[in-house]
C-alpha cells in the first residue's frame, strides 16, 4: 500500500492510473502526428502539451466513472460499461480543447482518431490488468495471525479487493485459551509459513501478551517475512479506524488525534476562503431556490435546527427547508427515508442536488463549522449514539463540516451499525487531518455532486 493524501492506496491501482494516463497521452500524440502528416504544419508547443493535458483530463474521466473503484474493477462487464462512458467523456473533452485552442497540428478528425486509439489500448490494458489482478500466483501470500472480529474484517477486505495484490493463505489461531501460552504455536507457525511461502503476516489478535510466539515471529522477520499490525493494516486498506479493536492507549499515544495551532489557522482560513467563493458563485442558485420554496409550500424558506458541534456545544444550523412545516412537532427529528412523505416537491429536488445545504455557508462564515469535518447531528441523536458507540465523543474534538470523509463514503445512516461505520471514517479523518486529505475530500465531494449521488 502507498499512502497518498494520508490515505492508503493499492500499488496496483496507482500503477493502473499512471499507465492509463500514459497510454492516453501516447494515443493522442500519435493522433497529432497522423493528423498533421501531409498538411505541412510544423509542430508547435500545442503538439506536446495538448495530449498531456488531455491525458490528465482523461484520467479524471476514468476516476469520475469509478474505474478505480474496487467493485468496478472486480467485474469485467462493469469495467466495459464504465470504460465506454469514460471514452465518451474523453472525446467531448478532447474535442472541446481542439475547438477552443485550434492547434495547427490537429486536423478535423484528429480528436476522434486519438480517442478511438486510446479506447482500444485502454480496453486491451484493462484486460491484461484483470488477468494480473485475479492471478493468485502473482499475489503475495498473506497469513492472518488471530481469529477475532478484526481478522474476519481483514479477510473479507483482502478477498474483496484483488488489486491489493494479497493472496490470503488463512487465519492462524493459537490453540491455548485466553491468558495461557500455546507452547506449540511457534512451531506450527513456522511450518505453515515455510510450507505456504508466506511473505506477510498480519497480527490481528486483540490480546497479545503471553499468547503469541515472539521469538518465531522475530525469526520470520529476519528471514524477510513482513510482520504488520492488524489495526494499521485495516486502516490503510479501508480508510477507517477499527473501532472494535480501538483502545484508549492507541488514541493517547498514536501519531494524530490532535489539532495543532497551525492546523486550526489553516482550517479557519481555508473555510472562510472557500465559503466566500462558494457564496459568490451560488448566489443566483440560492435566490432561485428561495423563490421555489416560497411558491411550493407555506412556511419559512430557511430551516433552523440545533446541532452538536465542537466540544459538544450546540449551534444553530441553517438549511433550505425541504419538508413541510411541523412534520416533526414532537421534536424527535428522524432521518429522511426514501420517498419520505414529509419532503415537499421542491425539497425532493433540493435534496437530490444538495442545494438544501447551501445556507450552511453562513455557518462556516460564523465559525460554527469548517468546510471539511464530521457531519453534525441533532442533540437527541448524538446523545443516543454516544451512549451506544464507544469513542463517539471523539467526533466533537474538531469542528463539524459541510462535507467530510464519512460523507463521501457513506450516505444516510439508518441503523446503529451504519453510524458505527460512519464514526470509523470520522475517526480516521480526525487522526489524519491534513491539507492533502481535505483536498481529496473536496475532489470526491465534487464527484458526488456532479453524479447526483447520496441525496435523499
Amino acid at each position: 500500500m502507498l499512502r497518498l493524501c494520508h490515505v492508503g492506496v493499492a500499488r496496483r491501482t496507482v500503477l493502473l492510473a499512471l499507465t492509463e494516463a500514459g497510454l492516453i497521452a501516447v494515443a493522442l500524440a500519435v493522433a497529432v502526428r497522423l493528423s498533421s502528416a501531409g498538411t505541412g504544419a510544423e509542430g508547435t508547443g500545442a503538439g506536446l502539451w495538448l495530449p498531456l493535458l488531455s491525458a490528465f483530463l482523461g484520467a479524471l474521466c476514468l476516476y469520475y466513472c469509478d474505474l478505480y473503484d474496487s467493485a468496478a474493477m472486480a467485474s469485467g462487464s462493469e469495467v466495459s460499461a464504465r470504460l465506454l462512458q469514460a471514452v465518451g467523456l474523453l472525446f467531448l473533452v478532447t474535442a472541446g480543447l481542439n475547438d477552443l485552442l485550434r492547434p495547427s497540428e490537429w486536423t478535423q478528425g484528429g480528436a476522434l482518431v486519438g480517442v478511438l486509439l486510446a479506447a482500444v489500448v485502454l480496453a486491451g490494458w484493462r484486460g491484461v490488468f484483470w488477468l494480473w489482478n485475479h492471478s493468485d500466483r502473482l499475489a503475495q501470500p498473506t497469513l492472518l495471525f488471530g481469529d477475532g472480529p478484526l481478522a474476519m474484517r481483514l479477510a473479507a477486505e483482502i478477498q474483496r479487493r484483488p488489486e491489493l495484490g494479497l493472496h490470503l493463505v488463512g487465519c492462524f489461531s493459537p490453540g491455548a485459551p485466553p491468558g495461557a501460552v500455546d507452547c506449540d504455536a511457534g512451531n506450527r507457525l513456522l511450518q505453515i509459513t515455510r510450507r505456504e511461502r508466506v511473505a506477510r503476516i498480519v497480527i490481528t489478535m486483540e490480546e497479545r501478551r503471553g499468547q503469541w510466539p515472539a521469538e518465531e515471529l522475530l525469526c520470520l522477520k529476519n528471514d524477510g517475512v513482513r510482520i504488520e499490525d492488524g489495526t494499521e493494516a485495516y486502516e490503510a486498506i479501508t480508510g477507517r479506524i477499527a473501532i472494535e479493536s480501538l483502545r484508549y492507549s492507541q488514541i493517547l499515544f498514536a501519531r494524530g488525534f490532535t489539532v495543532s495551532a497551525a492546523m486550526r489557522c489553516y482550517k479557519r482560513a481555508a473555510s472562510l476562503a472557500l465559503a466566500c467563493l462558494a457564496l459568490i458563485l451560488a448566489a443566483p442558485l440560492m435566490l432561485a431556490a428561495a423563490i421555489a420554496i416560497r411558491l411550493d409550500s407555506p412556511g419559512p424558506v430557511i430551516f433552523r435546527q440545533r446541532r452538536v458541534g465542537w466540544r459538544g456545544q450546540l449551534f444553530t444550523l441553517y438549511k433550505f427547508r425541504s419538508m413541510y412545516v411541523d412534520v416533526d412537532a414532537n421534536g424527535q427529528h428522524l432521518p429522511a427515508r426514501l420517498r419520505d412523505p414529509r419532503i415537499t416537491r421542491v425539497g425532493r429536488w433540493l435534496r437530490r442536488t444538495r442545494w438544501d445545504e447551501l445556507p450552511q455557508l453562513f455557518n462556516i462564515l460564523r465559525g460554527d463549522m469548517h468546510f471539511v469535518g464530521p457531519r453534525p447531528f441533532v442533540l437527541n441523536q448524538e446523545r443516543e449514539l454516544e451512549a451506544q458507540i464507544p469513542f463517539y465523543r471523539q467526533r466533537w474534538a474538531v469542528r463539524p463540516g459541510a462535507t467530510g470523509w464519512a460523507q463521501v463514503h457513506r450516505g444516510y445512516c439508518a441503523t446503529l451499525a451504519d453510524n458505527e461505520e460512519k464514526l470509523s471514517y470520522d475517526l480516521f479523518y480526525i487522526k489524519n487531518m491534513s491539507f492533502s486529505l481535505d483536498l481529496l475530500i473536496l475532489l470526491q465531494t465534487v464527484k458526488i455532486l456532479l453524479l447526483g449521488r447520496g441525496g435523499r
